[in-house]
């Protein structure tokens, strides 16, 4: 709608190629306006980044201020999959990222792990019951923008503090975050800090309306000739 919209008001400043200069300042300013309202509208709280050079999307938590890998690992045990994650690298556009990590168990103000349903605290907790909407007990029946995001239970990185030899995983087939054996084949998905950058949406929509001001400029002094 907002590329239609820019076409429109492109056409008519066209047509209207007498009006004034500061006209054409105004009407520039408000397309701006225009698009970077609609830019930080759809500001979601899981933002589809696009794909990297495998096809994988990063898929960015706003809540939480993480990138999500979408692909799930191979069932292995817990360091297994602590080492899959640490030892990944990931082409996107221009940039490459390697500070990937499991998925923590703790809240996000740090405290916990929360065991049991509705641990809507943790990372995995919360992607699975605040972002895509899922319910306790499942099953997983809401993956959003994910493409694969698999039934099953899923390793986070954090240990169990009372012994070791545990893990804490979350089940996505129910929601349910417990520990359990390092030893046990689940799988895992990767998360990193921060944002992934990626163009912005707004820059190609900021081109065009700076090419279509300079392009009714250009008309406007042919027609005073």
């Amino acid at each position: 709608m907002l590329v239609w919209f820019l076409l429109y008001l492109i056409c008519a400043l066209i047509k209207g190629a007498i009006m004034k200069t500061t006209t054409y300042l105004f009407l520039s300013i408000v397309l701006l306006a225009l698009v970077l309202a609609s830019s930080m509208q759809a500001q979601a709280a899981l933002q589809n980044l696009g794909t990297d050079s495998l096809g994988n999307r990063l898929i960015y938590d706003t809540d939480f201020d993480i990138t999500w890998y979408d692909f799930t690992n191979t069932s292995a045990n817990w360091q297994a999959q602590v080492d899959w994650a640490l030892g990944l690298s990931v082409t996107f556009g221009s940039n490459v990222y390697d500070d990937w990590r499991l998925p923590t168990a703790l809240n996000q103000n740090g405290s916990g792990p929360c065991g049991g349903y509705n641990c809507t605290g943790s990372e995995m907790g919360h992607l699975y019951y605040t972002e895509l909407g899922n319910s306790s007990g499942g099953p997983l029946t809401n993956t959003g923008d994910f493409q694969h995001l698999l039934s099953g239970t899923y390793w986070s990185g954090t240990e169990y503090a009372g012994n070791t030899v545990f893990a804490w995983d979350l089940y996505t087939n129910g929601g349910y975050q417990g520990t359990i054996s390092k030893t046990n084949p689940f799988s895992a998905v990767a998360v990193r800090p921060g944002l992934a950058v990626v163009p912005e949406p707004v820059s190609s929509a900021l081109f065009i309306v700076g090419a279509a001001t300079l392009g009714v400029r250009r008309l406007r002094n042919k027609f005073k000739k």
